[in-house]
């Protein structure tokens, strides 16, 4: 149930309507979970269960830490929550993954076998409600919230439809509150939330899905198109996969705000970051700050020296990698950012015993080419990521530097990509300066309305034929 869709209209507007219809604070919250689990079965009825079952469980192991005095044994719960979560994890999505692998690296060593291919369906959003139930057992392991006392809440906590498939990945101690307090009607909110659906609206189908019509036959086909078009894929594919993942985000945030919820923010302009570090802390923000404090900060951060913090880099950047999805070139991706990283670290250190280059670096020109190097940086990693195979992402890096001749013409005029590149620059800018803010608080009602109206067209206008599934529903 995409939610650029008119199922997931039809759906949303029918819950919003007895959602806010109900006076009872505790109806609102059922009626918020049957719904979440019904959005998740139309997909896929036995893993709906699957997660109730696993949500059950790790409520019960909670409350039984929370009651426990023995630290021994407040650990051996949470170790028990964390296997079985990443166990469930591991089986449904990289269990084929490792065993090919594995028969692989038999066949090199001359070892004849064949190993089993297992029968599963990878649940959508699997990685994303993983971590939100790891965040909250080892919160409560540690005393930072107290275990939640009722069923219902803890699982729309780990169920809320905006945020199940695809995030932001949300934190108990955020969201649980949130669940406790009151709703009432806020015209203020509601406004927020139309704003961030339209946002993300604009961003899925006039940015991401009319660059996939670009990205995805020259991906398809590397060797058949010329040095020039695999560039603009290139740089397509970095404005599709930001307009697909961050407007997922922003519907989600805007489902929430209607509901009177509020989800993480997710992204932050990443491509305006000046180096890989900031870009981190500006992409997909809800995982990078996981990774931080569930991860990073337990491997012993940056407190013990230059080289055991390169080697926490690169051990969070390949899991990082990983979670993406179950192949090499996902592991790639993730060694490749903490490599990144880890360079970067030493040349901050390096640039600072240089004020000439650092005054250099922070002027406006300086800015400007950092933004743009990181930019480019990022865009050619992006290769390693979306190839369907290392040998494919070889087959690409050499044509983008060895001036291929191919006879294939660009699926997408290349007028279109600038056009695309200049529009989501303006609205950089526009967010940037906050220009929007001032503008809508300043225009009367009716315009406002009127403005929303002439942009849904133009959004609809300018979406393919056919939606696509977001891109992190696999993830």
């Amino acid at each position: 149930m995409l939610f650029c869709s008119q199922a997931y209209l039809l759906f949303f507007v029918t819950i919003f309507a007895l959602y806010w219809a109900t006076p009872w604070q505790r109806t609102r919250v059922w009626l918020l979970l049957v719904a979440s689990f019904f959005f998740y079965a139309c997909w896929n009825h036995w893993l709906a269960c699957l997660i109730g079952f696993s949500t059950f469980i790790d409520f019960w192991l909670a409350g039984r830490m929370e009651s426990s005095s023995s630290r021994r044994g407040r650990k051996f719960l949470l170790v028990i929550s964390v296997v079985g979560n990443l166990g469930l994890l591991c089986y449904f999505k990289y269990a084929n993954f490792f065993l090919e692998s594995l028969e692989a690296a038999l066949d090199r060593f001359g070892v004849q076998g064949s190993m089993p291919t297992l029968s599963v369906i990878v649940p959508i959003g699997i990685s994303f409600y993983t971590f939100e139930a790891i965040n909250y057992m080892v919160d409560v392991y540690r005393r930072k919230i107290p275990a939640e006392r009722s069923l219902a809440n803890f699982m729309l906590f780990i169920t809320f439809f905006p945020h199940l498939v695809a995030g932001p990945i949300v934190r108990a101690r955020d969201f649980l509150p949130q669940i406790h307090r009151p709703k009432r009607w806020n015209w203020a909110r509601l406004h927020l939330g139309v704003q961030f659906l339209l946002m993300g609206m604009f961003k899925k189908l006039a940015v991401a899905d009319r660059m996939a019509c670009l990205v995805d036959p020259v991906f398809e086909n590397p060797d058949f198109y010329p040095t020039h078009t695999l560039w603009l894929a290139m740089i397509g594919y970095a404005l599709q996969v930001y307009g697909d993942f961050s407007g997922y985000t922003d519907m989600a945030i805007g489902s929430a705000h209607l509901l009177g919820y509020k989800l993480a923010q997710n992204f932050n302009m990443p491509y305006l970051a000046r180096n890989i570090a900031e870009f981190w802390r500006r992409w997909h923000i809800s995982l990078s700050s996981w990774l931080r404090d569930y991860l990073y900060f337990p491997l012993g951060g940056s407190r013990r020296g230059p080289w055991i913090t390169c080697r926490n880099l690169m051990i969070v950047m390949t899991i990082a990698g990983l979670w993406h999805g179950a192949a090499w070139n996902y592991v790639l991706f993730g060694v490749i950012h903490g490599l990144l990283l880890s360079g970067y670290l030493f040349f901050h250190k390096w640039k600072e015993t240089k004020p000439a280059l650092n005054i250099a670096l922070t002027s406006a020109p300086g800015t400007a080419a950092c933004v743009m190097m990181t930019f480019t940086t990022f865009c050619l990693t992006l290769v390693v990521f979306r190839s369907h195979s290392l040998e494919s992402a070889g087959v690409y890096f050499q044509g983008l530097f060895s001036a291929q001749t191919g006879l294939g013409r660009a699926p997408i005029h290349p007028i279109s990509l600038l056009l695309t590149l200049l529009v989501v620059a303006m609205c950089h800018g526009v967010a940037l300066r906050g220009w929007h803010r001032v503008g809508l608080a300043r225009m009367p009602a009716p315009v406002v309305g009127a403005s929303y109206a002439v942009l849904l067209t133009f959004i609809l206008v300018l979406a393919p034929a056919s939606a696509k599934a977001f891109i992190y529903f696999q993830f």
